[in-house]
């Protein structure tokens, strides 16, 4: 699943073939169909895979965010030095969903569990409380990958981030 999610990354769906997949994954043809039945079905298997990668790392950054778990997620979320590659989900979403209702369908609940995970972090005794400022927080450490797609300097990434926790938080 790790390969075909690395094609699928780096290609995006409509330019991934089933050779590249199939070479990438060690696979015959007849066997791939045989296990995953078509690119679209294995595509989505990939992306479920990756949301449930990426909201465990997010939980962990979570425990893991000491004093500020909320700057440590959207750290995270943002990602400032990964690259160009941005993030598989949104990037998904935005050349899929349109067109793919089980991708849109797995968006949704991707970026719901983001929220729920930061406002857990916000009100640990009451989340609710805080659904819309951590729909906010996530809002804007999300839309920080389009930055980063466009060869945005990861310091300048983070200084956004910075600055935006500071017109959010009052």
């Amino acid at each position: 699943m790790e390969k075909a999610l690395c094609v699928f990354w780096h290609k995006g769906y409509e330019t991934a073939s089933v050779d590249d997949l199939t070479k990438a994954m060690g696979l015959s043809r007849s066997s791939f169909y045989g296990a995953f039945g078509n690119k679209q079905d294995l595509f989505h298997q990939a992306l479920s895979h990756y949301s449930r990668r990426a909201l465990k790392t997010l939980r962990a950054v979570a425990d893991a965010g000491g004093d500020d778990p909320v700057g440590a997620m959207m750290e995270a979320l943002a990602n400032p030095q990964g690259g160009r590659d941005g993030c598989m989900l949104i990037n998904c979403l935005t050349e899929l969903a349109p067109h793919d209702d089980e991708v849109a369908a797995l968006g949704r609940q991707h970026l719901e569990s983001i929220d729920e995970i930061i406002a857990k972090a916000l009100e640990p005794s009451d989340p609710g409380r805080a659904l819309d400022k951590a729909r906010a927080y996530a809002s804007l450490a999300i839309g920080t990958l389009a930055l980063r797609k466009a060869g945005v300097p990861g310091e300048r990434i983070s200084q956004t981030l910075k600055q935006a926790r500071s017109v959010i938080s009052p």
